[in-house]
């Protein structure tokens, strides 16, 4: 199956930017190549450069701080298994205290380093980082792997914090939605959504061998799904057929 996710607000839309340039992040700095490394490197400065903004670690903190409120108030429910709750619980408190006691905004410490920001000036520009440019840089690409990764791993990790936060509280947010099976008439489906609740994820799965594209819109309201379908003119089209996907809304 594949999966789409269509964030409801900001804040959300912000946190699975982030999730995926932590998930490329992590899976470039575990390569041996050169060439990975410099992606890698490169993810870290688009990680900086969403992370630069001035309310995103107070958000991050609220929500876990908001999550700790939510999860302490099952103490004393006989439904749930206190051993699983305090665990649940002792993850958020950890995320909480090593992100507030990060100095400044994430990934702060390394725009200290001359270095980096003289590769991070360069990396905006189509070419910069040509060996003539940098040729600094240049030598470092050429040094054993194993370096490389050292380096890259010491860099990432004045992120870390973030990303942990960031991966429990999708995490949890993913936990709360519950999938039904839906099926899109015509190639479409709309659903109006319960008052009172404020959603901030749905996530649409998708058999591949259907060959369908959602496009996906939303409020407070209603969301709306169109599945289409890339046909021979390269263009998207409508699917004519009604549809069976699984939809899941989290709160």
């Amino acid at each position: 199956m594949i999966l789409y996710e269509y964030p409801f607000n900001e804040r959300t839309r912000t946190y699975l930017r982030l999730e995926h340039l932590f998930r490329r992040l992590g899976t470039l700095v575990a390569r041996d190549d050169a060439l990975d490394h410099h992606y890698a490197l490169t993810t870290i400065f688009e990680i900086m450069e969403v992370a630069a903004r001035a309310d995103l670690k107070s958000d991050v903190l609220k929500d876990l701080d908001r999550q700790r409120q939510s999860f302490s108030a099952f103490h004393g429910n006989p439904a749930i298994s206190e051993a699983v709750l305090d665990r649940v619980i002792a993850q958020i408190d950890a995320c909480f205290t090593n992100l507030n006691n990060l100095p400044g905004k994430a990934g702060q410490s390394l725009t200290e380093n001359e270095w980096l920001m003289s590769i991070r000036s360069r990396a905006g520009i189509p070419g910069g980082t040509c060996e003539f440019d940098l040729p600094s840089y240049y030598a470092w690409q050429h040094s054993p792997a194993a370096i490389r990764r050292v380096d890259l791993e010491r860099w990432s990790a004045t992120l870390g914090p973030l990303a942990q936060s960031l991966y429990l509280l999708l995490k949890l947010l993913r936990d709360a939605g519950s999938t039904q099976r839906v099926v899109a008439s015509a190639g479409q489906f709309q659903q109006n959504l319960p008052q009172g609740r404020t959603f901030h994820l749905l996530r649409v799965q998708l058999d591949p061998a259907l060959g369908l594209i959602p496009e996906i819109s939303g409020n407070r309201l209603m969301v709306s799904v169109r599945l289409m379908r890339r046909e021979p003119d390269e263009r998207l089209h409508l699917c004519p057929e009604d549809t069976a996907f699984d939809l899941s809304l989290c709160a």
